[in-house]
């Protein structure tokens, strides 16, 4: 599954349904099997309605928002852990020999969201040498080409071939399917919520 979720006018019927879940963003900052630090906090100023100020994390006169806290996070570890899953799926799909990282660092050139070493290190919040050897990889695999930069000729940069577009594609599509068939067992009411809160908790 793919780290920021996004929104789409109309897929699979509904007003507002997750098409998306960009698998280089997010959870590559987070710990195995455990959600973001800070969650509490997050989680806290969420649970509270308007007319009522948010309680304070681990306030020992409301219980049942720890406890509702508590649930959001265990669930959250089992989304983080799906998403690991897919991300394993997805990089076999494009090569067998390809990790789930290695995967992130395609999918981030293939987008054009990051086309330097330093753009992905940033991006991936890993580090170098990690980066470096997952290029290399991808170069020795015909999925990633080192070009000169047009709009610099003294730069280079990296740019997915197009036996990389077309794995990434296939991966794509196979995880939007999945996630569509999920997705459809629900109302469009309860997609909308569910998308409203899920920006609400992006933001």
């Amino acid at each position: 599954m793919h780290a920021q979720i996004r929104r789409s006018g109309h897929a699979a019927g509904h007003p507002a349904c997750i098409r998306h879940l960009d698998l280089a963003e997010g959870e590559a900052r987070s710990p195995a099997g455990r959600p973001p630090a800070g969650l509490r906090r997050k989680l806290a100023g969420m649970s509270a309605s308007p007319a009522e100020p948010a309680a304070e994390p681990g306030n020992p006169e409301s219980p049942e928002l720890d406890e509702a806290i508590s649930r959001v996070e265990h669930e959250l570890g089992r989304l983080f852990a799906r998403i690991r899953v897919s991300w394993r799926e997805a990089a076999t799909t494009v090569h067998p020999d390809l990790q789930p990282l290695g995967y992130q660092v395609l999918t981030s050139i293939a987008t054009g969201k990051a086309t330097s070493a330093g753009a992905i290190i940033e991006r991936l919040q890993t580090d170098k040498s990690a980066v470096s050897r997952h290029v290399r990889q991808l170069e020795q695999l015909g999925l990633v080409e080192s070009v000169r930069d047009p709009d610099d000729r003294r730069a280079r940069v990296l740019v997915a071939t197009e036996l990389a577009q077309e794995r990434v594609a296939l991966a794509r599509s196979r995880y939007e399917e999945r996630l569509g068939e999920r997705l459809r067992r629900w109302s469009a009411e309860d997609l909308d919520h569910f998308a409203e809160l899920l920006a609400a908790f992006g933001d």
